[in-house]
């Protein structure tokens, strides 16, 4: 899509749809940056309840902590990320980069839980600076390469998730919980040296005020047919993808009496997708995102499949949620490159779109999941899982056809 004359200008070096490959070091850098940010709203995840011992906390308390975590996250996705076509995105990546080291910070000398909050809250914000890197990749990548180079950049950040999670948990056993914050500070500092040396500036491509560039994203949505099927397939695949973690826990105390520490060990599977986004994107380089797509949809619905035996066997939800997984990321991985790569000129708002469909259908999932579960059992959750993956086909399908 073109901004409409007289809104916007395009200046810079970069031809429009071409990119000169990221080379080694960025290769490198990219995918290690995601992952130092991506944990910093994960680690709190085995904590949560060391806050509450510590600070003498209720749960609903300390349940503010992820809310406001996760919220902050969505926020710097959806208010801050379509900068980056107005602005510079290494000036946007380095001022986020400085408030998340601070945040991690206060987050390690935090006083009181209403500290350990507000904290997290700014962690949010700033962790978005992931979201800046995805189109900042995409621009960098030469045509024939940005599915594999958007993959590498996506298996950072899947990894970052799973260290914060058990990363957290580890170091929080061993040491405390503050040091990982510590630790994490020290990990961000340590990424500035070589983002200084290696991140290049890239040239504004619209001179859209704040307001019209918000409006914008609206509009790309009604006139981009490619931004509205990706889109609508990750927002029903993430209904699936929150809908399994937000139930798993009850399920697996319900149906096999099991506690905390076996279900934690579920997110080992569960991040199987870190195994196909790489070979996903040369996939998709080198047959177009339809497959690649419906390939992921089909292990998606697969895994619902299998979860239907978890009341029989606990190795089912090892094994649904590693098929789960794997859907879910190559999907993501060859949609993500799609709407970053259709419109050169607004990749940083592409990407903010799709990063709202994606958390946004990670919400509804885990509130639609848990109303099944409360009015009809786990089986109740696994015949909505299906129902998504279904509708995320047919959305596939039918936006081909047309």
């Amino acid at each position: 899509m073109q901004e409409q004359k007289g809104q916007s200008e395009t200046r810079g070096t970069v031809p429009r749809g071409e990119g000169g490959g990221l080379g080694r070091a960025l290769t490198i850098l990219l995918p290690a940056f995601v992952f130092a940010t991506a944990g910093t709203i994960h680690y709190q995840t085995p904590m949560l309840a060391e806050f509450g011992r510590e600070f003498a906390a209720t749960a609903a308390a300390v349940g503010w902590v992820p809310t406001l975590s996760f919220g902050g996250f969505l926020a710097g996705s959806l208010f801050l990320v379509p900068l980056g076509d107005r602005y510079d995105k290494r000036t946007i990546v380095f001022a986020k980069l400085a408030g998340l080291i601070l945040a991690m910070l206060a987050l390690a000398a935090a006083p009181a839980l209403s500290v350990v909050v507000a904290a997290s809250f700014v962690a949010g914000v700033c962790a978005s600076a992931s979201q800046d890197i995805i189109p900042l990749a995409a621009e960098l990548a030469a045509p024939h390469e940005r599915g594999s180079v958007i993959g590498t950049v996506l298996s950072g950040l899947f990894v970052g998730i799973l260290f914060g999670r058990l990363g957290g948990g580890f170091v929080t056993a061993q040491f405390g919980w503050r040091w990982m914050y510590l630790i994490s500070a020290a990990m961000l500092a340590a990424m500035v040296p070589w983002l200084l040396a290696y991140l290049p500036r890239t040239p504004a491509k619209t001179r859209l005020g704040y307001a019209a560039l918000m409006r914008s994203l609206g509009r790309m949505l009604r006139e981009r047919a490619d931004l509205r099927r990706a889109s609508g397939v990750q927002f029903m695949l993430g209904i699936c993808y929150g809908g399994f973690w937000a139930t798993l826990s009850p399920m697996m105390s319900a149906l096999h009496g099991v506690g905390p520490a076996i279900v934690g060990l579920v997110g080992i599977p569960g991040a199987a997708g870190v195994l196909v986004a790489r070979p996903a994107g040369r996939w998709m380089d080198r047959s177009g995102v339809g497959p690649v797509v419906t390939a992921g949809i089909l292990l998606v619905a697969a895994a619902y499949v299998v979860f239907g035996f978890a009341g029989l066997f606990v190795g089912a939800v090892f094994a649904g949620a590693a098929l789960q997984d794997c859907g879910l990321r190559a999907a993501m991985v060859a949609n993500q490159a799609l709407i970053t790569g259709t419109d050169p000129e607004a990749r940083s708002r592409s990407n903010t779109v799709f990063a709202v469909h994606v958390w946004g259908g990670n919400a509804v999932g885990a509130f639609v999941a848990s109303t099944a579960w409360t009015h009809a059992g786990w089986l109740g959750v696994v015949a909505g899982g299906i129902a998504a993956s279904l509708v995320a086909l047919a959305v596939h399908r039918g936006l081909l056809r047309r």
